[in-house]
């Protein structure tokens, strides 16, 4: 008897694809940000209507202002959603966690940037914008400490450089948190280890 009754798995779905014009239709294209959905649970059996769903969305931005936007219009659309299938309450939006963008200080990041190049040459280079997750920054924050953040690869560089001469990187490379992610242990390792000397040594001085 569907009729007797708000379907929450349904008004879930209609949420999801919502939820996917945020980014592509409201902030500036030029302005980078993900929503992303990345669960849903709702029911335990495929005869009986469930009585509420529960989604979970991972929002990334650059900036304190498109967060703000993204999560707005979050809220906006899952109130609408709700009020489009009539259901009996609104409904229950908790923020679980925040981190604010790792933005590297420029002094720190150049110096750093140089004695890596000085050491590894053509092996070093710059990264662009990446919309990870990462909660590094609250500790030079809690200590009102400039910092800079860096990476160093963990793929077998036959591997990689395989990837990269198919034009297959992004497919064939696994990332972070991928279930096929298991860093080399060398040259990782040395790498690692390496980069962290080099950084503190263009802070706290050495003789060549």
């Amino acid at each position: 008897m569907p009729q007797a009754g708000v379907d929450p798995v349904v008004l879930a779905a209609m949420c999801v694809v919502r939820l996917q014009t945020i980014v592509s239709r409201e902030p500036a294209a030029t302005t980078p940000a993900v929503l992303t959905v990345g669960s849903i649970r709702a029911g335990e059996s495929p005869n009986v209507i469930p009585d509420t769903a529960v989604m979970e969305l991972n929002v990334r931005t650059y900036d304190d202002a498109t967060r703000k936007q993204v999560l707005d219009a979050v809220r906006r659309c899952v109130d609408a959603e709700a009020k489009a299938s009539n259901a009996p309450r609104e409904p229950l939006v908790e923020r679980l966690n925040a981190f604010p963008p790792t933005v590297n200080d420029d002094e720190v990041a150049d110096r750093v940037d140089r004695a890596f190049r000085d050491h590894f040459g053509d092996d070093a280079h710059t990264f662009g914008l990446q919309t990870a997750s990462e909660d590094f920054s609250r500790i030079p924050e809690a200590f009102g400490a400039p910092f800079a953040y860096w990476g160093i690869g963990g793929v077998d560089p036959d591997t990689y450089r395989a990837a990269a001469e198919r034009g297959t990187v992004a497919q064939d490379v696994p990332v972070n948190h991928s279930p096929s992610f298991a860093p080399v242990i060398q040259p990782t390792l040395d790498t690692g280890i390496t980069a962290l000397t080099v950084a503190a040594l263009a802070w706290l001085g050495a003789e060549e």
